[in-house]
């Protein structure tokens, strides 16, 4: 069974991560089928909104990291820059919805959605100093601008996790839903209803202000996130980490 679901209900597309075993770990070829999916779906005049969701009890726990050690993505032509060029390009209604743990990329990625709804159980973190790396996906410019610098920094510094009430304060979630699921095609379904082509000029708009800062930012981002996925720094936080986790 793919590791990435895609179904279409009327003029809704979701996209669900479908690695439950692994916690939807993403791996290079589902960053792939991400990239194809939001592309596809931007092209399709039929679609109206794109809904990121997951299977299982978790929305993602991040990259895989023995994925990431075997074939570093240090290209602009990776996978994973295919997936961060496609989010931030998405002309459409982009809604995540969002339940337990949304580690790394997986809250990084809800910076460019334009409605996220979460369950209770949800939890954000970003620990990317914690594995030797740094922040991508434009989450240095883009966290900031929505918590302010310092509690940018003391989440990104102590790789420390948040809950969705907390979430919901900083804006970075629009609500907390018990099923997140539902409350997010409901809000879909509500959109697409909406003249179509108003909303995707409302969306341009919207973005217009930060589109050229975000994508120098997720450049630079990238090619030192490339370098530090190659340091002697990064190796050991991730053999620490997959220690941590073989005890666990």
């Amino acid at each position: 069974m793919s590791e990435i679901l895609t179904t279409q209900s009327g003029s809704i597309l979701t996209l669900s991560f479908n690695r439950p075993a692994k916690m939807n770990a993403l791996t290079r070829a589902m960053y792939a089928s991400l990239a194809k999916g939001l592309n596809d779906a931007a092209g399709d005049f039929g679609i109206r909104a794109v809904i990121l969701t997951s299977e299982g009890d978790h929305f993602t726990a991040g990259n895989d990291i023995v994925d990431f050690m075997d074939n570093p993505p240090t290209s602009d032509s990776s996978e994973v820059a295919q997936f961060l060029a496609a989010l931030l390009n998405f002309p459409k209604p982009l809604i995540g919805a969002v339940k337990g743990n949304a580690v790394g990329v997986g809250t990084t990625m809800l910076l460019h959605c334009d409605v996220v709804v979460a369950a209770p159980s949800a939890n954000f973190s970003m620990p990317f100093a914690s594995l030797g790396l740094v922040p991508e996906a434009g989450s240095s410019f883009l966290f900031p601008a929505l918590v302010g610098y310092q509690r940018a920094a003391k989440i990104f510094f102590t790789g420390e996790s948040f809950g969705a009430d907390a979430a919901l304060e900083m804006g970075l979630i629009a609500e907390i839903d018990s099923d997140a699921l539902a409350g997010a095609t409901k809000i879909a379904q509500h959109i697409a209803e909406q003249p179509p082509q108003a909303i995707i000029n409302t969306k341009a708009l919207l973005k217009a202000r930060n589109h050229e800062s975000v994508a120098a930012v997720m450049k630079a981002e990238f090619e030192i996130f490339a370098m530090a996925l190659q340091s002697d720094e990064a190796m050991e936080a991730f053999m620490k980490f997959m220690a941590k986790k073989g005890k666990s």
